[in-house]
């Protein structure tokens, strides 16, 4: 068994995508799905203590509102679809993942969407001996139980790198050259999160610890950008086969892809789904708020997010108490436990509760 997982590792989501424009772009142009916004509203969370002034925090610890439900793309909608649910073990007695499911515009299956509430979880990149190679790192595969102790999600990254078009930077060493105007998840010091292109809405920092860059903008000021709808979907990377990962068999356009990007209050999401373009990509994205996003990996081996829920306030994360975003997932919440794990993942960890 670990010898065919070792070779999987080395065979899907790893091919060469064909260039694509990095000129800043953020208009799409038109085609025939529709992108239906969503609504503006929130859900309150509980009540916070009021600064002085009456003024309510904005600070680590203090909840974002919560996702407000997302109108479904077409009629009639799948049971449950566009409502949220939370996921994970709570953080401060409050929720701070929540999940649903949508099928996209056109699209013939439902694809997972998991929102996760930046201000009190904080990111953590993890890096792989195949992606981004090199190390040995601090931060590996398997997660160690000083981080299992609060871990309340993880999801996977990007491509390995001799295909990503971008760089890779963490833990103090350049991995591989950052790229201006790719696409780059980036992380800080404070566990904070943004998502952007690099040399514009993103830059080095004395405060960023991670980078990690896949392609270009997927999503663009609120918007699916050009590249994503571009005609020529093979330049989002090489696909599996309906059937089949083997090279011998020509991909698919609609095929399990992943991305992730930042809404306008700081809230990150993930979405994946196992028949999506890119441009359905970036259409579910934006759906959920998504003001900068980007691709992650593609194919059914590597796309997952997980979120782990202990039986007890302060538990270790562990496979046994993890749920997968779509049940589908080939990988699932033992992945990020497992020594052979070779690529890189993000993971989504509660922050400390302030005093009261």
């Amino acid at each position: 068994m670990l010898i065919g997982v070792t070779v999987a590792l080395a065979s899907c989501g790893s091919g060469q995508p064909t260039a694509l424009d990095r000129t800043p772009a953020t208009v799409p142009a038109a085609r025939s799905t529709t992108t239906v916004k969503p609504s503006p509203t929130t859900t309150p969370r509980p009540a916070r203590a009021p600064t002085p002034g009456g003024r309510q925090t904005d600070t680590p610890g203090s909840p974002l509102p919560t996702p407000a439900a997302l109108v479904p793309f077409s009629a009639p909608a799948v049971a449950g679809e566009g409502v949220w649910s939370p996921a994970g073990r709570m953080v401060g007695g409050v929720p701070a993942v929540y999940e649903t499911t949508l099928v996209p515009p056109g699209g013939p299956q439902a694809a997972g969407i998991a929102w996760m509430d930046t201000r009190l979880l904080s990111a953590l990149l993890y890096s792989g001996s195949l992606s981004p190679g090199g190390g040995p790192y601090r931060y590996t595969a398997p997660i160690q139980p000083t981080e299992a102790a609060s871990v309340v999600a993880a999801f996977n990254g990007g491509f390995i790198m001799n295909v990503a078009g971008g760089g890779y930077y963490t833990e103090g060493s350049m991995i591989d050259p950052l790229v201006p105007g790719a696409a780059s998840l980036v992380i800080y010091s404070d566990g904070s999160v943004n998502v952007g292109a690099w040399g514009s809405d993103v830059a080095m920092t004395p405060s960023v610890v991670s980078v990690r860059q896949n392609l270009v903008p997927l999503v663009a000021a609120g918007q699916p950008t050009p590249q994503a709808d571009s005609p020529n979907w093979q330049a989002w990377g090489d696909t599996c086969g309906a059937i089949s990962c083997s090279p011998a068999v020509p991909g698919i356009e609609q095929q399990w892809r992943s991305g992730v990007g930042v809404t306008a209050d700081g809230a990150l999401v993930f979405a994946t789904g196992p028949a999506l373009d890119p441009l359905q990509l970036a259409q579910l994205l934006v759906h959920a708020g998504v003001e900068r996003g980007m691709q992650l990996d593609i194919n059914p081996n590597w796309t997952v997010l997980v979120t782990y829920d202990p039986p007890i306030p302060g538990g270790l994360a562990a496979p046994s108490n993890g749920s997968q975003l779509l049940a589908a997932t080939v990988q699932g919440p033992s992945t990020f436990f497992e020594p052979w794990w070779a690529r890189d993942f993000i993971t989504m960890s509660a922050r400390p509760t302030p005093p009261a």
